[in-house]
């Protein structure tokens, strides 16, 4: 369903509020958005799907749209996604344990089995990682059109990240990141 404020009575009974939110999800997509998912692609499910990665790689919703660009282009050249929010729900999955903070990922994290895991199983995962809010969806919808093949988050932990063109752009990226953990001792 559609992440938004519905007005319901307590005593509501469940087949009308399951009513209410399937209408309010067909209202959601109308014909201007299924055309865009359509033109990229991906079914509704599959924007929201790759909705909720983008939502939970950034808090910034100004920064949305760029990250989705990245992804969409790695899709359109059918490169794995390797996002790593993809890695940490698969660890929470596994483990059982949604509750456990997760900071950073390490190399030997991509190697969980998992269809989550978008380092190892190419496309998108079997289904979203969280409800994606509206804004995300439409960040998907609205993508970036850009070059960028790579981002890794700032160094300087503001929430926002470097966006590259190039692995070797990426790479000094992703080591200014981890010397900057390293630095403030974040090693889960």
């Amino acid at each position: 369903f559609i992440p938004n404020t519905y007005e319901f009575y307590w005593d509501t009974p469940a087949d009308k509020i399951a009513s209410k939110l399937a209408k309010e999800y067909k209202k959601f997509w109308n014909q201007e958005r299924l055309d865009k998912a359509k033109a990229k692609n991906l079914t509704p499910t599959e924007v929201s799907i790759l909705a909720s990665i983008v939502q939970k790689e950034t808090a910034k919703v100004d920064e949305r749209p760029a990250v989705a660009g990245v992804y969409l282009n790695r899709l359109q050249q059918e490169m794995p996604l390797q996002a790593d929010p993809t890695v940490i729900y698969a660890i929470k999955k596994n483990s059982g344990d949604f509750d456990q903070e997760i900071k950073r990922v390490f190399f030997n994290d991509l190697r969980i089995n998992s269809p989550y895991n978008t380092y190892k199983y190419a496309g998108l995962p079997p289904g979203p990682i969280c409800l994606p809010s509206i804004s995300s969806i439409d960040a998907v919808l609205n993508y970036r059109q850009h070059n960028y093949m790579y981002f890794c988050a700032r160094e300087d932990f503001s929430g926002y990240h470097n966006f590259a063109v190039t692995m070797n752009e990426h790479l000094v990226n992703a080591a200014r990141y981890q010397q900057a953990l390293d630095k403030q001792g974040i090693m889960k």
